[in-house]
């Protein structure tokens, strides 16, 4: 694609703006104060990255470098679309290229809508360094880079492969930031939905390490009784 089709993509952008939409994104997200927020709902971006999906990587580059926050979503969603059938070494490049613009994913839904669709998915293929990489978002001062590592696991959690976010959760139990317990939470209900025993178990060994938000996640869909069994003691 062409430069002309960054300007149409970010014409068509503003186009699908939404002023009660961007009303109800600013008090969920809270951007900072530099950040554009324009009100487009996610399921039309999904749409729009779908249209746009062979932009040139220096295009959705200019995307995630700017300061409006649907051209970071859209060009996230840009790459996810790429990943989808992206194989080898074109997956290799996606997921470098997405390791070196993480400061541009700066937001919890930045996070979530890109982490386990691009970088998952080269988790899954089983890269001799993936636990590497792992290891260096998880101990990063970045709160983003350190969402990044967990929620990427997802894509592991959903082939039957605990082990890697069991890993991270014993090692960012105690991470200041909340959204960084939330996450935990999250990841650790995935695998309680595909295995309550294994997810019992662990809460059993570790909970008393766990902060409270992680186990309250972790046990919503657990039966009443056992879910009350962690939750009271927190």
């Amino acid at each position: 694609m062409t430069a002309d089709s960054l300007d149409a993509l970010r014409t068509e952008l503003r186009g699908m703006a939404e002023p009660g939409v961007r009303v109800q994104q600013l008090r969920v997200l809270r951007p900072p104060e530099d950040d554009e927020l324009l009100g487009v709902r996610v399921p039309v971006l999904r749409g729009l990255a779908r249209a746009y999906r062979d932009l040139a990587l220096e295009d959705v580059e200019v995307l995630l470098r700017g300061r409006v926050h649907e051209e970071r979503l859209a060009g996230l969603l840009v790459l996810a679309e790429r990943m989808r059938t992206a194989r080898g070494a074109d997956r290799a490049v996606l997921v470098d290229f997405y390791l070196a613009h993480t400061g541009c994913v700066d937001n919890w839904d930045l996070v979530d809508a890109s982490a386990h669709v691009v970088l998952g998915p080269w988790l899954v293929d089983g890269p001799a360094d993936a636990g590497d990489i792992l290891d260096r978002l998880a101990g990063s001062s970045w709160l983003w880079d350190r969402r990044i590592a967990v929620v990427a696991t997802l894509a592991l959690i959903r082939e039957g492969r605990f082990e890697p976010t069991l890993r991270l959760v014993r090692g960012l139990c105690r991470d200041p930031e909340p959204l960084i317990h939330k996450a935990l939470g999250w990841m650790l209900r995935e695998i309680g939905r595909r295995d309550a025993p294994r997810l019992v178990a662990f809460l059993e060994r570790h909970q008393a390490e766990l902060p409270r938000i992680t186990v309250r996640c972790a046990t919503e869909r657990l039966p009443a009784g056992e879910r009350a069994r962690f939750v009271r003691t927190r």
